[in-house]
């Protein structure tokens, strides 16, 4: 690894994913998950509360007092985040922890991410549960050509054109088309979305992955309106092919 000062080893960014809910990491996790929070004591972390907890589930003996927190959240600046990395410059290992699922995919993490690179910091990213991937993969739809597109918008009007624009998409290129919701709107969503889409066009929604509440099913728009599923306040991940 490049050194950025003379004898002196750079340490690394480690990406380190996190549990889905709050299951127990090791169901989910690698046991290098565990390795790597064993061995790290420098941390970013979009809460410093729920991180600690979460390393502490996995690493019990490790002494919570060694561990120092950069917070990586809406109110970070931008301007802020290099000097998160100053530990590497000095030969330590930090660790970017999100707060569900993989840092930097959906994430504020990528921010980090890219000016490692600019530093000449070495990123390893680490084996471990991405809502996105595993709601890909169980969904049946097109696997080989899909995007993902975040927050659809807030305003209804905005919203309807967007999901007619991915739909169009979809049947013009078979490319499967995911986003996500804020969830205490996923109810709301799942409604436009019946009311949008085609009959015909495929809907995925997958709740709650890796939970033992995981609800992961592809039906046409037409067989949805049958269905009654309660997506109130649960992760959820929506994926459409026309």
């Amino acid at each position: 690894m490049e050194s950025n000062k003379p004898g002196l080893v750079t340490g690394k960014l480690y990406l380190i994913p996190t549990t889905l809910g709050d299951n127990a990491p090791l169901e989910v996790l690698p046991i290098s998950i565990k390795r790597a929070t064993e061995n790290i004591d420098y941390y970013i972390a979009e809460n410093e509360k729920t991180a600690r907890r979460f390393i502490k589930k996995l690493s019990a003996n490790k002494p919570q007092g060694d561990l120092h927190f950069e917070a990586l959240n809406k109110f970070t600046e931008l301007s802020e985040i290099p000097s998160y990395l100053n530990p590497c410059i000095s030969g330590h290992d930090v660790g970017l922890l999100s707060e569900a699922g993989c840092p930097a995919i959906a994430d504020p993490g990528a921010n980090v991410v890219r000016i490692a690179h600019d530093k000449k910091i070495q990123v390893v990213p680490l084996v471990g549960p991405s809502s996105i991937l595993l709601a890909m993969m169980a969904s049946g739809m097109n696997g080989q050509n899909f995007a993902f597109n975040g927050y659809l918008p807030i305003d209804n009007v905005e919203r309807r054109k967007i999901i007619k624009k991915f739909e169009r998409l979809s049947r013009e290129t078979g490319q499967s088309q995911i986003f996500i919701e804020t969830p205490y709107r996923n109810d709301k969503l799942l409604a436009e979305l019946i009311k949008v889409l085609q009959p015909s066009t495929g809907l995925c929604i997958a709740v709650d992955i890796s939970l033992q509440t995981e609800t992961i099913y592809t039906k046409s728009v037409q067989e949805w309106k049958k269905v009654n599923l309660d997506l109130h306040k649960r992760p959820s991940i929506f994926i459409i092919q026309a």
